[in-house]
């Protein structure tokens, strides 16, 4: 799942281009963003995080990166990848 402030319209905008295949959340009230700790003052109110849960909701892993979208996948991946073997 994937959660962004943006509303919903621009959530399928994007989940269309991009050929996601998982729900995208339109957090527009920051609720959820504020519950895990993500908010911050400035032109860019919400840290870009990503967490790995497990089937019993266990959390794997917290990945934060600014700059490196493909960090997240990349590592979520790998997480995943330990967690298989």
């Amino acid at each position: 799942m994937g959660v962004s402030p943006d509303r919903s319209d621009r959530q399928k905008e994007f989940a269309e281009a991009n050929r996601l295949g998982f729900p995208l959340l339109a957090d527009t009230d920051k609720s959820v963003a504020k519950q895990f700790g993500l908010t911050r003052l400035g032109p860019l109110p919400i840290k870009r995080a990503t967490f790995v849960v497990d089937v019993d909701r266990t959390v794997l892993a917290v990945i934060k990166s600014e700059t490196s979208m493909t960090a997240h996948a990349d590592e979520a991946l790998e997480v995943l990848k330990k967690r298989a073997s």
